[in-house]
């Protein structure tokens, strides 16, 4: 790879009409380059071929003639502005590829090429990428912003400024017109955001209630995580995930989202939709950059927000508080369904995981996702209700779908019963872990006694012998251990232990 930050001045001799047959890429592999050039670059004009096709052409038997012997085919990327290049070139001969610098009469060749370029289209491209084979096959495409460039191809925004300034255009790509001019804009550090919202508070700015728009987030979050369960138990790459607190969605139409969940019932749902109108009349039109948190809390901020905030891309922002959505200078949501899954109604969401489930799915597979999209906005998902819908028989990934699931907190958890075995086990390490006195107390004579929700375990008090105070620990299926004593009476501590169980399940679910 060969990169600059300022152009160097490369002088090729003239050509010389004459050269060898174009189709035979100048010369011979791992010759002299510049010679190849030259001689490729008579034939060509002999042609009388475009101009600046053919300034390509020369490039790439530039290329040819400095490839290693044996080479097949070769794949070369130039990306150029006025100020900064960077290029590569692959040869490949079936077997292995190898990466080379181009010369430096390549790189002249090309930087000149482009300019032809901008003074017959009336712009340069951004990238240029060349294909040659051996054979004489050879291919040129124009690289003018319509996907995002690859990131060893990027250059910093002051570059593409000086570029514009030599070269004006028309309107750019939404995503090069907000890596240029974003300056950090849609960036909302907490500091930021405290200041902000004190400010917006001050003068009486409010946020546009958002109603009957999004779903209301606990039914939208447990949506989103049955769609990340159907996806997932189909091994596909695509879809939305669940991680801990966290939705995330990136659709094949290049828009994405973020659904962080905060502690309070409190949530934030922001992305991107490609090629936002929004967007287009700030970057482009001059417009003002839309105040995305007008009227937010304070708690709206970076780490919260999607990552398209931070390269100028976030396009809308969404809030849940008190039981609403909320949103500052967003679009309606309908404007926004590109970015985010389909979550808008609980029909919606079964009939995708059907359709993921089954090629046609029939009424049977209709019904049993519909009512895994009940049980999970009830909390009260199981593995059956998922393996109703996708079969338990190895195709699918029940196990990760679960996980989504879980993640999520939709799960009916139900704590499987403690074996005695595990009870001791995990007593007799609460003991030796804690450095408990154990001074007639040996803890190879520990045994447990099954108490309904649990066992109870302690060592019994040697025949003849009475023993006041004497440890005993109760354990419950949950693993939730507490440490009594014989002053208790067991009866007594194993009816409010037993109720403190029920308590801890009627809270997880």
């Amino acid at each position: 790879m060969a990169s600059s930050t300022e152009p160097r001045s490369v002088g090729g001799a003239p050509a010389q009409p004459g050269g060898k047959k174009p189709g035979v890429a100048g010369a011979t592999p791992g010759g002299d380059a510049e010679a190849g050039t030259r001689e490729a670059e008579g034939g060509l004009r002999a042609h009388g071929d475009d101009e600046a096709e053919m300034l390509a052409r020369q490039a790439a038997d530039g290329l040819a003639a400095a490839g290693p012997a044996g080479w097949q085919r070769l794949h070369a990327v130039f990306a150029l502005t006025t100020t900064a290049r960077v290029a590569q070139v692959v040869y490949t001969d079936g077997d292995r590829s190898v990466r080379a610098e181009p010369p430096a009469a390549v790189l002249e060749l090309v930087r000149e090429q482009r300019a032809l370029v901008a003074e017959r289209d009336g712009e340069p491209w951004w990238r240029l990428q060349v294909q040659l084979s051996a054979d004489g096959d050879f291919d040129i495409d124009y690289d003018l912003g319509d996907e995002p460039f690859p990131e060893e191809h990027l250059f910093d925004p002051e570059v593409y400024r000086a570029d514009l300034e030599e070269y004006p255009r028309g309107d750019l790509p939404i995503w090069l017109a907000a890596h240029i001019d974003h300056g950090n804009r849609q960036s909302r550090a907490p500091r930021k955001a405290a200041e902000s919202a004190r400010i917006d508070r001050a003068a009486q700015v409010w946020p546009v209630l958002a109603e009957n728009e999004f779903p209301d987030f606990p039914q939208m979050w447990a949506r989103w995580a049955v769609l990340s369960a159907a996806f997932v138990a189909t091994g596909s790459e695509w879809g939305p995930r669940v991680l801990p607190s966290l939705g995330w969605f990136e659709s094949s139409r290049r828009g994405g989202s973020t659904l962080y969940v905060l502690p309070g019932g409190r949530a934030v749902l922001s992305g991107g939709v490609w090629e936002a109108p929004n967007l287009d009349a700030t970057y482009n039109g001059g417009a003002e950059m839309p105040d995305f948190y007008a009227g937010a809390p304070d708690w709206v901020a970076d780490p919260v927000l999607n990552p398209r905030a931070s390269t100028g891309l976030l396009s809308f922002c969404y809030w849940w508080e008190s039981g609403r959505w909320y949103r500052g200078e967003s679009p309606a949501a309908e404007h926004c369904a590109t970015a985010v899954p389909g979550v808008w109604t609980a029909e919606t969401v079964a009939g995708i995981v059907a359709g993921v489930a089954a090629d046609y799915p029939g009424t049977e597979h209709r019904a049993a996702a519909a009512a895994l999209v009940s049980a999970a906005e009830a909390g009260l998902v199981t593995r059956e209700t998922v393996t109703d819908v996708f079969a338990d028989d190895g195709r699918y990934d029940i196990d990760g779908a679960m996980y989504q699931l879980s993640l999520a907190g939709v799960v009916l958890r139900v704590p499987e019963r403690m074996t005695a075995d595990e009870a001791i086990f995990r007593v007799r390490h609460y003991i030796l872990g804690r450095e408990l006195d154990t001074t007639g107390y040996p803890l190879d004579e520990l045994v447990a006694d099954r108490i309904g929700v649990g066992w109870m375990v302690y060592v019994p008090v040697p025949a003849g012998e009475i023993a006041i105070g004497r440890a005993i620990f109760y354990i419950a299926d949950d693993g939730v251990l507490e440490h009594s004593s014989s002053s208790v009476a067991p009866t007594t501590f194993v009816k409010s232990f037993q109720e403190r169980y029920q308590q801890r399940r009627k809270a997880r679910t």
